[in-house]
């Protein structure tokens, strides 16, 4: 059976979240190099993979306060800008994977995700199943979503994942940012968590930070909470948060489950 991977490729990684639109073309480049490599070490292997949007999406929603709803018709314009800056960051990350030989095919999240007061309530995913079946390597990102209760919101790229893993029952989840991985010591930033569970996640909870640069969609501590709560529905998966400026980490990540690298985030063994 074919062991099926998500991949975030985080905004902090591929841009420099500190100044408006900025890519970081050399690295997205050395990380399709590296996805490449390992498809054809694992060639089995089915991929679902996504990216933050970084300084084109979170500066322009900070500005616009997309995330906690839009409303007035100057909110409503925000919503489109940032919808049209997460679109463009995009465009730059799929035409060097598929420069590099990784067939991705994007899927906007915005043209069908429907949320409920910032949850993630339907998105469709006819597409995507299809693109998989076909042998492509189907592609969303962090974007904004009609609300039904809020007009508009901002989805990150870790809901998505989330609302996806239901369907697709992911073995694993990676994560690759900047950062090395959970710091224990936050803010000193020496000490990596090899490990959090739900059970431990108490002990570390005060270290949890912020991104690098703007994030609207809560940094470090929303997406070790969320993919906890993710990982007690899913007791068998596992979410690995790593760094993608390590070189050739990504690769071996994805090729060897075991890699020692950065931070698992999974059930506590000893939990029944």
């Amino acid at each position: 059976m074919k062991e099926t991977l998500f991949i975030k490729l985080g905004g902090s990684l591929i841009t420099d979240k500190t100044r408006e639109r900025a890519a970081r073309l050399r690295t997205i480049r050395r990380l399709a190099h590296q996805v490449r490599a390992a498809l054809d070490e694992r060639p089995h292997l089915r991929l679902v993979m996504g990216h933050g949007s970084g300084s084109f999406g979170h500066l322009v929603a900070s500005k616009y306060g997309t995330r906690q709803g839009v409303r007035s018709k100057e909110e409503w314009r925000g919503f489109a800008e940032v919808a049209a800056a997460a679109a463009q960051l995009n465009q730059i990350v799929t035409d060097i994977f598929v420069g590099e030989g990784v067939p991705v095919f994007t899927i906007p999240p915005s043209a069908s995700a429907r949320c409920k007061s910032e949850a993630l309530d339907y998105m469709d995913t006819g597409a995507l199943h299809a693109a998989l079946r076909a042998g492509l390597v189907p592609l969303v990102y962090g974007d904004v979503a009609f609300d039904a209760k809020w007009g508009g919101t901002i989805i990150s790229t870790e809901k998505i994942f989330a609302y996806l893993a239901g369907e697709l029952g992911p073995e694993r989840i990676l994560l690759a940012g900047v950062v090395t991985g959970v710091y224990s010591d936050w803010p000193k930033g020496e000490t990596v968590a090899p490990l959090v569970t739900p059970r431990t996640l108490a002990k570390i909870a005060p270290a949890l930070a912020g991104s690098h640069g703007k994030d609207v969609t809560g940094g470090m501590a929303d997406k070790v909470k969320s993919m906890l709560a993710l990982v007690e529905q899913m007791p068998e998966l596992t979410v690995h948060i790593f760094s993608g400026m390590t070189r050739d980490l990504l690769r071996r990540v994805i090729v060897s489950p075991d890699t020692p690298a950065g931070t698992r985030l999974a059930m506590d063994k000893k939990r029944k």
